[in-house]
């Protein structure tokens, strides 16, 4: 048997995984190598978890996400008005197989795009599709999109992903154009996939928000129908960061 040979085909068809790990059994003793089935065994093992983390890392790339967050990086607490349990449940990603919503709502700086972002990167680790956008930029996009005739490509990119993430919702004003491309965009998403919204003001505010009753009421319906909620209390996270910067600096 020509090992190089099987190496370099290993290599020509791609399998980067057999190919690091079979190159690596050859150089131990021989006494040591498996035997035929348990090579097979490992090598299909190894090749499949490497695709596994590519294909993840293609998708938290993709996801355009604001930060590289963990979900055992969420700090919980009474006084953040988070639960371990909260957080347990919405990482093992049963709101997504139901097609359910997160509203994340509080103060500026309290950790709110964080959260969502630990949620989305390990919506990734479960090998979905995401999308992280500001509605600041969405209202500006949906301007540029409809003078250049790629509206309903734009508005098909957002309604594809498995999760979409929503930042700063309640913010920029809503012109009425944005209103219709929003209400549009759940609509496409309704009952299909999921969307992570996060907004400082609360949602009993929101319909004021929109400030188009008919509009605001059929918005409203598809955010929050079937809406897991989190509303996050306490200072800001910002400032505490800035004040142990402060206190090491001493």
């Amino acid at each position: 048997m020509n090992n190089n040979h099987t190496l370099e085909q290993l290599r020509l068809l791609r399998l980067q995984g057999m190919y690091d790990t079979y190159k690596h059994i050859l150089s131990t003793p021989i006494h040591q190598h498996p035997d035929a089935h348990d090579l097979i065994a490992i090598l299909c093992d190894v090749e499949l978890n490497a695709k596994r983390s590519k294909r993840t890392d293609r998708l938290i790339s993709r996801s355009k996400m604001r930060y590289r967050a963990l979900m055992t990086d969420v700090h919980c607490s009474k006084e953040r008005n988070l639960s371990v349990q909260q957080i347990q449940i919405l990482g093992q990603g049963t709101y997504m197989s139901n097609a359910e919503n997160v509203i994340i709502t509080g103060a500026t700086g309290c950790g709110k795009t964080y959260l969502a972002c630990a949620l989305g990167q390990q919506a990734c680790l479960q090998g979905n599709t995401v999308l992280y956008f500001n509605l600041n930029k969405f209202i500006e996009q949906v301007r540029l999109s409809r003078l250049e005739g790629t509206y309903n490509k734009y508005i098909a990119s957002l309604a594809n992903p498995r999760l979409l993430i929503m930042d700063e919702f309640g913010i920029a004003t809503l012109n009425y154009e944005a209103k219709l491309a929003l209400l549009e965009l759940l609509e496409e998403r309704y009952q299909k996939t999921s969307t992570i919204i996060i907004g400082q003001i609360p949602v009993t505010n929101w319909h004021e928000y929109i400030n188009e009753p008919t509009i605001a009421d059929a918005i409203l319906d598809r955010i929050t129908a079937n809406a897991n909620r989190i509303e996050l209390k306490g200072n800001s996270l910002r400032t505490k960061k800035i004040s142990n910067i402060a206190e090491d600096i001493k």
